[in-house]
């Protein structure tokens, strides 16, 4: 009898320890993924893509070549658009943490606005890439794709002087207004730093002008690079500076911001053959911006190959992943007030109606799209 009771006590005890084995077996897979088995290095697991809205042509190609690209390398991919609102992309990326996601590859809508959720990555051993734009303030990102963003900002002034000729006219007097990205991007300080870099000194010559004496780039961003909000400002900045006089250029930081500031000076009467638009400047070779400088409306933008940075972004991610360390040109520049993040950095073009084949020639956009 006794020996009964001692052999059922055993049976139960072992049932009981392979009941917990397998509870907390369940627990480690859920940790790791929901119920997908999540390796700690080699291929396979979901990487969370939070592009920041589709309201931009260029994030919706960004977020499909990387997703693309990802899934050839032998991920999974969980693509989500933050639709330029801070709190979606926060609830975007909590969601991609909980499902226990193995890298977050991140183009922030507000780059400060995501140090809890990216602390919370990192206590679950989730790796971060930070993409295009740089996130601030916290240690929880490893490395940051981009291209070289002070680079883009000299393109566009040095094509403002070159356009003026302010080299070859020393004696000649320009009129100039200055727009700025959104100032939650980080980004924007480059685009800004560089253009002024080269703009500075014909602005202290006094051979540009500043009508408006908005030189500050505090004074020129543009909340979320919202071409209306640009739009508004360039209306207000036409009726209160410009009675008898002519803007004869302006520096625009991005495609979107310049068809605002283009509409805007259309209805202030530019556009003519009396009364021709100034020179305006632009970034992202956004397919509607390329058609307006084709037909003589805005003067230039600055072409970046997204396909390669989606490409740099892939090859850094696969590279964390699989335990290798990822390629990177720059380990100074980037400072996001906590650490130096090490960047890979791509080069960007300047591109006007001299050179718009370019874009052909490469397969960003076929012959057909730009007729």
């Amino acid at each position: 009898m006794i020996t009964g009771i001692r052999t059922k006590r055993a049976a139960a005890a072992v049932a009981l320890a392979a009941l917990l084995t397998a509870s907390v077996a369940a627990c480690g897979q859920e940790a790791k993924g929901g119920s997908r088995y999540k390796p700690d290095k080699g291929k396979g697991g979901t990487v969370g893509l939070a592009m920041p809205t589709k309201s931009s042509e260029r994030w919706i190609a960004d977020g499909k070549n990387m997703a693309k690209q990802f899934q050839k390398a032998g991920y999974e991919t969980d693509l989500q658009y933050g639709d330029d609102k801070v709190e979606n992309q926060v609830a975007q990326l909590e969601n991609m943490i909980a499902k226990g996601h193995r890298l977050l590859v991140v183009a922030a809508i507000d780059g400060s606005a995501l140090t809890d959720v990216l602390q919370r990555a990192k206590d679950a051993g989730i790796r971060v890439i930070s993409y295009d734009r740089l996130i601030l303030g916290t240690k929880n990102v490893d490395y940051y794709a981009s291209f070289d963003n002070e680079r883009v900002g000299e393109l566009q002034g040095q094509y403002l002087i070159d356009k003026l000729k302010l080299d070859e006219n020393k004696d000649e007097k320009f009129n100039v207004e200055l727009f700025a990205g959104s100032p939650d991007d980080n980004n924007t300080q480059y685009f800004w730093n560089g253009a002024m870099k080269k703009l500075r000194p014909y602005l202290k010559k006094g051979q540009l002008t500043v009508r408006s004496k908005q030189t500050k780039m505090s004074q020129a961003t543009t909340l979320r690079w919202d071409g209306g909000t640009a739009q508004k400002r360039m209306d207000d900045l036409i009726s209160k500076n410009y009675g008898s006089e002519d803007v004869d250029a302006v520096l625009s930081p991005y495609d979107g911001i310049s068809i605002g500031i283009l509409s805007a000076l259309k209805s202030a009467g530019y556009g003519t053959k009396s009364k021709p638009y100034p020179i305006v400047t632009g970034q992202d070779a956004e397919l509607a911006s390329v058609k307006s400088i084709l037909a003589g409306n805005q003067t230039m933008t600055v072409y970046k190959d997204t396909r390669k940075l989606a490409r740099q972004a892939v090859q850094m991610g696969d590279a964390v992943l699989t335990g290798k360390k990822p390629e990177v040109n720059d380990t100074k520049s980037y400072d996001n007030k906590k650490k130096i993040v090490p960047a890979f950095l791509l080069k960007p073009v300047s591109i006007d109606k001299s050179n718009t084949k370019r874009l052909i020639d490469d397969g960003y956009y076929t012959e057909g799209q730009l007729k």
